[in-house]
């Protein structure tokens, strides 16, 4: 049996320490693998039915056959993996600012199979979503103004909830048209959320992009099978360039 308890990484960030840690859960049989920014979750191995569900409702928005996606923010990379899955996708960017978690996965630390490092379409950008969201050139440091089919941020706990002040600007009207800037007409935007549904947030998404809506998704704890989560999938398609 594996340790119960062990660290597999500490780093310092310009927003705090990252710290790698696996757990091995008993009643499970399984080890459990978690991010920590200090002492907040930012992600657990245990959790990942919304994280996986950002990327098939994101895609299964799109129309045609090969798309080039974004997804912000790496973790433990269950979004990225999903997207993966989808044999139309022929590129993904995963931008990430935090360097550690890029490292975690290229060196193989989080037990993804197959890695992503290991798939020619997956490239990591280490850089800030938010500004590159609010820039010119975008996401692709190769191809400035390059764009992309959808774009699928997990990054924040919700829109009000934020990790770090440099994203606030982004969860308004302003920012979102920026963000729409780098989407194919009829693109998909997809925002998680660890929040139920919010109306008047998804009526903002509408009034940017034109067309919205919130998926919840619901999950049992598997360490306490009486007690439900609901997070949120938001989907927003940019509205199709007239005729």
């Amino acid at each position: 049996m594996s340790k119960l308890f062990e660290e597999l990484d500490y780093r310092p960030t310009p927003i705090g320490p990252v710290i790698l840690r696996r757990r091995h859960i008993l009643s499970l049989g399984e080890d459990v693998f978690e991010i920590m920014l200090g002492e907040e979750h930012l992600m657990s191995s245990l959790f990942t039915a919304s994280e996986v569900a950002l990327a098939r409702l994101g895609l299964a928005e799109l129309e045609g056959e090969s798309f080039d996606v974004v997804v912000g923010g790496l973790g433990l990379g269950y979004t990225a993996a999903a997207v993966l899955e989808h044999d139309s996708v022929d590129s993904l960017i995963v931008v990430e600012m935090l360097d550690p978690v890029v490292d975690w996965h290229e060196r193989t630390l989080i037990p993804l199979d197959p890695p992503l490092a290991g798939d020619p379409r997956c490239r990591f950008v280490c850089d800030d979503f938010f500004a590159l969201a609010s820039s010119r050139k975008g996401f692709d440091p190769a191809k400035p103004g390059r764009l992309f089919h959808a774009i699928l941020i997990d990054i924040d706990h919700a829109p009000d909830r934020l990790l770090n002040r440099r994203s606030g600007s982004f969860y308004s009207p302003e920012g979102f048209a920026r963000l729409a800037d780098h989407l194919h007409p009829g693109g998909i935007m997809g925002l998680w959320s660890d929040d139920r549904p919010d109306s008047a947030f998804t009526e903002l998404l509408a009034s940017v992009f034109g067309e919205a809506r919130a998926e919840p998704v619901t999950f049992t704890n598997p360490l306490r099978h009486d007690r439900e989560f609901t997070q949120t999938v938001y989907l927003a398609r940019k509205s199709a360039a007239p005729a």
